[in-house]
């Protein structure tokens, strides 16, 4: 028996892949270009509407439309870079668990059809933000995704400990491209908590990556790591995002709390769904179910309710 099918049986969430050889076989030219874009992913990009929405703005028209286009921007130019990352990892995602079914990995896509379909991509992205007015910020914000990622691609990738920071670093500049678009003043606070939120959410996958794959071909940088390393990393991230959201639910100056009391209780109830998701993932991490961030807010419907619990506050907190 392959022992990628033996872990595959006793994983839950890597029994996915039996699925996905089927559809992967089936897949078309043009279904397997959009395979290879990742629009799973494209969630990830909801983070840019956390920051016009903590400032109680997202309604307003020129914020909405300028949230708008800088999601679309991300969405094309982090395409463009997926399509590049697969098409540089093609052999080592051979040998993983469920990238193996990717459409570049399973070999539906040419090299040349990929790399031509970034470029349009990328071009695409860049071009978009031309639509709306002073788009500087949201462009720097682009430029640096577009370096980080590109240096994790080609290098980053292989250096332990700062190839956490460049992965959780496009999660930061998604959620700081909403204010950039709209030039919108962003709190310490806010900034704090996406940044290691950010980086709780790599920490914990690459633990769970160790667990379940172990170190070896497929990603070679968890020969760097253990899993103590890795779960006190975990618990010094939970313990940043819990305290520094706590700060941020507690000050009362920011989204003009200060002067709606009633606007303040349900911000601070905000604080449990939070501390809830974290212990949530801390938990699935150490059972070695932790999961893509996309995954989780996909397909996991504790995390969905808790999101929702938190939309739900936050709504009634900012906007009432």
């Amino acid at each position: 028996m392959d022992v990628r099918d033996s872990r595959t049986r006793q994983n839950p969430r890597l029994a996915l892949s039996v699925v996905t050889t089927n559809a992967a076989k089936e897949r078309g030219p043009l279904r397997a270009l959009f395979s290879a874009m990742r629009p799973r992913q494209w969630v990830k990009n909801g983070l840019i509407i956390i920051a016009p929405a903590a400032a109680g703005t997202l309604a307003h028209h020129d914020v909405a439309l300028h949230t708008g286009v800088a999601f679309v921007a991300f969405c094309l130019v982090a395409s463009g870079l997926y399509l590049l990352n697969d098409l540089r990892d093609v052999e080592a995602d051979r040998e993983h668990p469920t990238k193996r079914f990717r459409a570049i990995a399973a070999g539906q896509l040419g090299a040349v059809v990929v790399a031509w379909s970034a470029v349009v991509l990328l071009v695409a992205g860049f071009l978009l933000p031309l639509t709306i007015s002073r788009p500087g910020d949201l462009y720097v914000v682009l430029g640096l995704y577009v370096v980080i990622s590109l240096s994790y691609i080609f290098w980053l990738k292989t250096l332990a400990i700062i190839e956490l920071g460049a992965v959780a670093s496009g999660y930061f500049l998604r959620a700081y491209a909403g204010a950039a678009a709209s030039h919108i003043f962003v709190s310490t606070w806010f900034l704090v908590v996406i940044s290691f939120g950010a980086l709780f959410l790599v920490v914990g996958k690459r633990d769970s990556e160790l667990k379940v794959i172990g170190a070896g071909t497929t990603r070679k940088v968890l020969a760097e790591y253990t899993s103590s390393f890795l779960d006190s990393a975990l618990t010094l991230c939970a313990t940043v995002v819990v305290t520094g959201y706590c700060l941020w639910a507690f000050d009362t100056s920011h989204a003009g709390l200060s002067s709606n009391r009633d606007a303040v209780l349900p911000v601070r109830l905000s604080v449990v769904p939070v501390v809830f998701a974290v212990l949530f993932i801390l938990r699935s991490v150490e059972a070695g179910n932790g999961a893509a961030p996309e995954d989780l807010v996909i397909q996991d419907r504790t995390v969905q309710v808790l999101i929702v619990i938190w939309a739900t506050l936050m709504v009634f907190g900012v906007y009432s």
